[in-house]
């Protein structure tokens, strides 16, 4: 790959121009004073713009790949350019900010019931939504918060649906769990439930022929579920265009991997279906393992699983503080070695892509937003008791739904568009 780099050039062009410029100083002071002031000025401008321009591009290593039933993987070689690599870096920093401020809200008893946090597992989102295409799915457990807004759901469309007010997502009639868009089929509240929907979505897509892939995202704690190795097979009979993603953060609630599963091997426990272990703490690791396996998908040779071993900093949900199975230390650890935002916006500075200036500056900016999204999401109103029996369906053949009671009938009515519909 060729690393372009303009900072290198500006320094170099100083040195081989620096005869010139003494030449054209001599010249100029020889004639007008006027024009000496003119040519300064703009030899000038010219190495101080030198001294702020960035690279364009950059390369690096990632962690190699472990593959299953595969001959060859991912590059372990992955470049970036400029401006890929702040697009990944807003996203994944407007997600920490966001599950910040999600964690702040539930400690004020303004976020009720429960609240799953996507800290420290950023870059597994933000990595696989930079390699699909506009007819690509995804489907996910109930640590949505995150995914739903890479998938395109606004800042104050997350916020305010965990704060169940009307401009959320849902209305704020979904809550934590239960958000969606367009192409996002939500977050999913049963354990490995949402693993099946993925391979029927999958499914949907080879039958239509839109040559889309779905993306179905579970954690360890739900490997074990008998329902997805059924669905294992179906798709792998089937060659279904389904992508299994198991973000791996090393413990299933406060059970570690280790004390939950024989085989910790993740990525090869599809059997015959092939798989890849990805270091799912490396944005950039991530986005070129969901890209082969967005190729692979839609060569036809059918579904294919990937291991993203990743980290939660928070507990299982706000109600486990988290740390009666694993030590404050462990997770210091990681924030200090493995922390993806940190890791990246480490890596952009030292390859020149941006200086550490503008890093804090966009760092502000995505503050400045969502502090006052937060405030929109707190002061916004609930909707009313009205509505709550509205949309439940997106083609009701029944005029009235059941309420509490078998004899409590209530009218449904449309209100929105259903989405994927």
């Amino acid at each position: 790959m060729i690393k372009v780099n303009i900072w290198n050039f500006g320094k170099k062009a100083q040195r081989h121009f620096g005869t010139w410029y003494q030449m054209s100083k001599d010249v100029a002071t020889r004639m007008a004073p006027d024009f000496m002031e003119m040519s300064m000025k703009a030899i000038s401008s010219f190495f101080t713009s030198s001294k702020k321009s960035y690279a364009t591009e950059a390369t690096f290593e990632t962690k190699p790949f472990r593959l299953h039933r595969l001959e060859m993987g991912p590059s372990n070689t992955v470049t970036v350019t400029r401006d890929d690599a702040l697009a990944l870096y807003e996203q994944m920093h407007t997600i920490r900010r966001m599950e910040t401020a999600a964690g702040n809200m539930y400690k004020e008893k303004i976020i009720r019931g429960f609240c799953h946090l996507y800290s420290g597992q950023e870059a597994c989102a933000v990595g696989i939504k930079a390699a699909l295409r506009p007819q690509d799915s995804v489907i996910t457990a109930y640590r949505a918060h995150g995914w739903t807004y890479v998938m395109g759901v606004p800042q104050l469309g997350v916020l305010s649906e965990l704060t169940g007010r009307q401009s959320g997502c849902a209305r704020g009639k979904g809550g934590s769990m239960h958000m969606y868009g367009k192409n996002f089929y939500g977050g999913n509240g049963i354990v490995g439930a949402q693993v099946p929907l993925g391979v029927g979505i999958a499914l949907a897509s080879k039958y239509s022929g839109s040559d889309g892939v779905c993306i179905a995202l579970y954690g360890d704690g739900a490997a074990n579920q008998g329902q997805v190795y059924e669905v294992y097979n179906m798709a792998k009979l089937w060659d279904v265009p389904c992508i299994f993603v198991c973000e791996n953060n090393g413990y299933g609630m406060g059970t570690s991997v280790e004390r939950a599963s024989a085989s910790t091997a993740y990525y090869t426990r599809g059997d015959y279906v092939p798989g890849i272990w990805v270091d799912g703490m490396d944005v950039l690791a991530v986005r070129e393992a969901a890209r082969y396996s967005v190729d692979y998908c839609t060569s036809g040779k059918g579904p294919i699983l990937l291991e993203m071993a990743t980290y939660r900093y928070s507990g299982h949900s706000m109600s486990d503080p988290g740390t009666s199975y694993r030590t404050r230390e462990e997770i210091q650890e990681v924030r200090q070695t493995r922390d993806p935002v940190t890791s990246f916006k480490e890596k952009i500075i030292a390859a020149e892509l941006a200086t550490a200036e503008e890093m804090k500056n966009l760092e502000n900016k995505i503050r400045a937003a969502v502090d006052e999204n937060v405030k929109k999401a707190k002061s916004d109103k609930e909707i009313g008791l009205e509505e709550l029996v509205t949309d439940i369906y997106a083609d009701s053949k029944e005029e009235y739904i059941r309420g509490i009671t078998p004899w409590d009938r209530l009218e449904h009515k449309t209100l929105g568009m259903a989405v994927n519909v």
